[in-house]
């Protein structure tokens, strides 16, 4: 899980009446994304269940840069921007680029996990911290220090 790369084929059912992109499109590329990711390292939806575990989103932004058309042939990239040493709280972004290497898009997001039957946020188990661990960082990586209460 050292270079975190997918390529995906952008559906009809994605496009707007401009003829590229939908803005939203762009989200559910970068979440299909991360669950590939994820899911590749074993966290699947059957163990975010055994968890009681899910990973939450507080902002999500996209930057444009480029139309997208139908048929275009996508890559997205994941790379951790900052977290906490035990990964409770984190940022990742995605280059979105199109097949000739033009860049489309940046998405930026900052998570954290929640408990689902406390309903709060947690800090994740070692299995899922390994996992993120494994996340390639930024250039301008950088740890978050929680300050105590």
């Amino acid at each position: 899980m050292q270079h975190f790369k997918r390529t995906m084929q952008v559906r009809w059912s994605d496009m707007d009446a401009n003829r590229h992109l939908r803005h939203s499109a762009y989200y559910d590329y970068g979440a299909a994304m991360r669950m590939m990711i994820l899911s590749e390292g074993g966290l699947d939806l059957r163990k975010l269940e055994e968890f009681e575990v899910v990973p939450i989103l507080f902002r999500e932004e996209a930057i444009f840069k480029r139309e997208i058309r139908l048929d275009d042939i996508i890559t997205l990239d994941a790379v951790m921007v900052k977290s906490t040493a035990d990964f409770a709280r984190w940022s990742l972004r995605h280059h979105v680029t199109k097949q000739d290497g033009t860049l489309a898009a940046i998405i930026n997001i900052d998570g954290a996990w929640m408990d689902l039957v406390k309903r709060k946020l947690t800090v994740p188990n070692p299995f899922i911290q390994n996992i993120f661990s494994k996340f390639p960082k930024s250039e301008e990586y950088e740890l978050i220090i929680r300050k105590e209460k």
